[in-house]
């Protein structure tokens, strides 16, 4: 029987030891949501607990709450499904063609993704409010494309490059247009690496509070943002009904990272599904 050498008993300790502490907040998190208010309160803390769903109703009858689920589950998908329309054929063109001031332009992509938010969230808090669109959804997607558009263009390049352009050579050849080689041979091969990246700047998008925050009063207001200020309230904060909101926040993420998980190694050129 082999031994296990100390230094590999050493990482599995630290491995451990990094999950329960990424992990910890999620799952008190959780707890509270089903705690009632003298359980979550309580001193010291309870782990074991007669759970109840009052939180989550409490939550679901605050028309915040109900608005910011609304929006989140409107602005999200279009502004990611908008970006993808514009960065998928994009990330193509820079993947498969030369031409001039590509790296240039490149770079440009990649520096939107440096800029801090605040930097970009005053010229936009301007615009919308001189055309009469600050707090509406419309105006929300599009400061979000900024987001989406970037992201998804500079992943998706690496995606396309790892396709064998020999596949597309011999679909030429067999007389195929550029068109029909992006649309029959290049896309569906890098299918599982853009299914991850989609899944990665969903929940990129889902979870951006600055923007919307600043963008956002009322009617258009997301659900990171309805969460975090529905509760401020006086000097009492009801902490089992702020986590029950903010376990709901993890909901479609957490959907979304169950179904499409395998996918999501193939961002970094590894095979989807190990």
């Amino acid at each position: 029987m082999s031994r296990i050498s100390p230094l590999r008993i050493l990482s599995y300790v630290i491995l451990i030891a990094i999950v329960l502490v990424a992990l910890a907040p999620i799952v008190w998190i959780i707890l509270n949501a089903f705690k009632t208010r003298v359980d979550v309160i309580s001193y010291p803390p309870k782990l074991f607990f007669t759970p109840t769903l009052a939180n989550f109703e409490r939550v679901l009858q605050i028309g915040t709450i109900t608005r910011g689920v609304v929006n989140s589950l409107i602005v999200v998908p279009l502004s990611l499904l908008i970006g993808a329309l514009f960065a998928v054929p994009t990330a193509y063109v820079f993947a498969r063609y030369t031409f001039r001031a590509k790296n240039d332009l490149r770079f440009f992509v990649l520096s939107l993704r440096f800029m801090p938010p605040v930097a970009a969230v005053i010229p936009f808090f301007l615009v919308w409010l001189q055309l009469g669109l600050l707090d509406t959804r419309p105006a929300l997607i599009i400061t979000y494309l900024g987001i989406t558009i970037s992201t998804m263009l500079w992943l998706s390049i690496a995606s396309f490059q790892r396709v064998p352009i020999e596949f597309e050579e011999a679909a030429q050849l067999e007389g195929l247009s550029s068109l029909g080689v992006f649309l029959r041979i290049a896309l569906p091969l890098a299918l599982p690496s853009l299914i991850g990246m989609a899944m990665f700047v969903f929940i990129l998008v889902w979870n951006e509070f600055f923007l919307a925050f600043v963008l956002t009063s009322r009617q258009a207001i997301t659900m990171p943002v309805a969460s975090a200020t529905f509760a401020v309230v006086g000097m009492e904060v009801p902490w089992g009904q702020l986590s029950a909101s903010i376990a709901l926040l993890m909901v479609p993420p957490m959907i979304l990272s169950y179904f499409f998980m395998r996918y999501l190694p193939s961002i970094f050129g590894l095979n989807a599904g190990e």
